[in-house]
């Protein structure tokens, strides 16, 4: 924890002040006003991705829960739980998306399941970075795909024009996007260096000196790099691993270390994207979005790990143990 004390990384919230944050329904509430989750999950490979992603979204509160999909996929989704409104993402229209407005939030999970096989994606969500107004989650396989300098364009740009995007790589994939913007950043400054402008060139030129080293760094501490990345993109970073850290643009990050090696299990992250993307879409800012959504799944890992333990635990007990999460927190 030597990086997050360098960082000045805050510590992880207490269950008071999280409690704070649980959208509880008001009694006059309907599934609009409580919150429209559309997701943008599950290629032809990977089904069960939106699946846990979408479930975990309705058990997270969604009012709304609507799942795009490849066609293939549908079938599967829809069989999981019928409550979801399922479609084939070639009617995913994120432009024509009415802007959110008072009373009814929304918001956007894209990448649960991505195939990297599949060129196709790459336009699906470019073209959803650049027209989505409201808040975005990018997780998954579409968190590699935003590691280049069209990706990076773009969520500065949306962050220009206040919209807000959330990121929730894991090792992995925050290895892939700080590639990503390092690269990009360094053909802005060269094409600088020839008079050449770059519509990166501001951004190249802001980038505070500790973050440049940081993403230089072959193997930076996770603090550190949830930071760069996060000033980078003009993104909230939730930096997942068994300590999770979430950064602003602004440089203020805290630490989440309620997590537990019961949830090193394939899904489990879907199963984050969902409960997250679930807050965004009822009115919480990425950062208390990320802080209780993370919270919230590492306690249904540790109530799912003492009903299973901590071997038989996989991605779908989270869903079902979520309600003892909030439980847990409001204790």
């Amino acid at each position: 924890m030597e990086d997050a004390e360098d960082l000045k990384v805050a510590p992880g919230r207490g269950n008071a002040e999280l409690a704070c944050l649980l959208p509880h329904p008001a009694a006059d509430a309907n599934k609009y006003t409580r919150g429209h989750l559309s997701l943008v999950v599950g290629s032809a490979a990977y089904p069960g991705a939106a699946c846990l992603a979408a479930a975990a979204g309705e058990r997270g509160g969604a009012g709304y829960t609507e799942v795009f999909c490849a066609g293939k996929s549908m079938i599967t989704v829809r069989g999981w739980r019928p409550s979801l409104v399922v479609r084939d993402w070639r009617a995913w229209k994120p432009a024509k998306a009415p802007a959110p407005r008072p009373g009814h939030p929304t918001a956007c999970v894209i990448g649960c399941g991505f195939d990297a096989a599949e060129t196709s994606l790459t336009s699906l969500l470019m073209e959803t970075v650049r027209g989505w107004k409201a808040p975005l989650l990018v997780d998954g396989g579409a968190l590699g795909l935003l590691a280049n300098a069209t990706g990076l364009r773009l969520a500065r740009e949306r962050a220009a024009a206040g919209s807000a995007t959330l990121l929730t790589p894991h090792g992995g994939e925050a290895a892939r996007l700080a590639q990503g913007a390092r690269e990009a950043l360094e053909e802005a400054e060269d094409a600088a260096a020839r008079a050449v402008r770059s519509p990166l060139a501001e951004a190249a030129a802001a980038l505070s000196p500790a973050s440049r080293a940081t993403l230089a760094e072959p193997d930076p501490a996770p603090a550190a790099l949830a930071c760069a990345l996060a000033e980078a993109y003009g993104a909230v970073v939730a930096l997942k691993g068994p300590v999770t850290f979430i950064a602003s643009p602004d440089g203020t990050a805290e630490v989440m270390d309620r997590g537990t090696s019961a949830l090193a299990k394939a899904g489990t992250g879907d199963v984050l994207a969902g409960i997250v993307g679930a807050l965004l879409a009822q009115g919480l800012s990425p950062r208390d979005a990320a802080a209780l959504g993370c919270a919230l799944h590492a306690e249904a890992g540790r109530a799912a790990a003492a009903a299973l333990t901590d071997i038989c635990v996989a991605a779908e007990d989270l869903i079902t143990y979520l309600p003892d999460a909030i439980r847990a927190i409001e204790s």
